[in-house]
């Protein structure tokens, strides 16, 4: 069995305009060691899946569907059983390490508590694991950082504190929600591979959640592409990628930027803007966006159609086998 099996998760939040479909029935499954990244704009509901499986989602939100961990059932979950489970069983690396951090309290301190409050370490116990846990994720002169506040550490020592932080409990699924995003490119290689190390070491699953398209690449095994609330595109990266089935995968791809461009040379851009929560329409939520949307588009959301072995797409005008993905994203 999985160790985590989402299945038809529709999350519904409350806003000044009225209930908004956040979610609309997402599903997928992560084994033990497996890597699953999940990509797509600002606003398609990749970091509100994240808050989903965490039980973090904002007061007054509405879930409906299935998160089963290890078999058990976490929708419906009391507070208290779903703070045993954060940071024991599920660890969570937030996108941006100065608001995931407290700014009163020390570097060790902060390693500490999920050691004294999950495994019921005493205080020396647990500043011996914080000071092993810093240097296992390379943070330059641990011991001296134990005592250091967070405003006192780099960019990258900080995102490496969190991940400390989040695998302090030996957790089995990891969360990753833009691990990367503030950092340069070389500690942004440093973390990713420290992640995929820990990963292999510990036999975790990993959901990477991501807007980076080349950190994707390499990073994780399995791919899915939000949008609007919905999975529009899944299946083995490699596939995903050679494919570019859906039109807004094929779209998101198409505007990376690229080696070897001249000077002056302005990327292809997505026309419109992503939908509100509370505006997304009945069918396909990328329709007004897509030069290949019709009637039948925009009358019922798309069934996810197969493409290849595992790789799926919600789309009824998707790009077949023989348009290749360089022949689009150059045209």
């Amino acid at each position: 069995m999985p160790l985590l099996e989402v299945a038809d998760l529709r999350v519904t939040l409350h806003t000044s305009r009225g209930p908004a479909d956040a979610l609309r029935g997402v599903s997928f499954a992560i084994d033990r060691g497996d890597t699953v990244g999940l990509i797509g704009e600002s606003g398609c509901g990749k970091s509100i899946t994240a808050l989903a499986l965490m039980g973090l989602l904002p007061e007054g939100a509405r879930v409906a569907g299935s998160i089963r961990l290890d078999e058990r059932e976490l929708v419906g979950l009391r507070e208290a059983e779903l703070c045993r489970l954060r940071g024991r069983r599920l660890g969570m690396v937030f996108q941006e390490p100065m608001t995931a951090l407290n700014p009163l309290h020390t570097v060790g301190r902060q390693i500490a508590e999920p050691l004294r409050g999950h495994l019921g370490l005493n205080p020396r116990e647990a500043r011996t694991r914080a000071l092993q846990l810093l240097e296992r994720v390379r943070v330059p002169q641990a011991a001296r950082r134990l005592d250091a506040y967070p405003h006192q550490l780099s960019g990258g020592q900080r995102q490496r504190v969190v991940i400390a932080i989040a695998l302090a409990c030996g957790p089995d699924l990891l969360i990753a929600d833009e691990p990367t995003t503030a950092l340069d490119v070389t500690v942004q290689r440093e973390v990713l591979d420290l992640i995929a190390e820990l990963v292999a070491e510990r036999g975790m699953g990993l959901l990477f959640i991501s807007h980076n398209l080349a950190l994707m690449a390499r990073s994780v095994r399995r791919l899915m592409v939000m949008y609007g609330g919905i999975v529009a595109e899944s299946g083995p990266t490699a596939s995903v990628f050679e494919r570019l089935a859906h039109p807004y995968t094929r779209a998101l791809f198409a505007s990376r930027p690229r080696l070897g461009l001249a000077r002056g040379t302005r990327l292809p851009t997505i026309p419109g803007r992503v939908p509100e929560l509370a505006d997304l329409p009945v069918g396909c939520p990328f329709a007004e966006r897509c030069e290949r949307a019709d009637d039948a588009c925009r009358a019922a959301l798309p069934p996810a159609l197969p493409v290849a072995s595992g790789h799926v797409a919600r789309c009824i005008h998707m790009y077949g086998a023989h348009e290749s993905a360089s022949e689009a994203v150059h045209a």
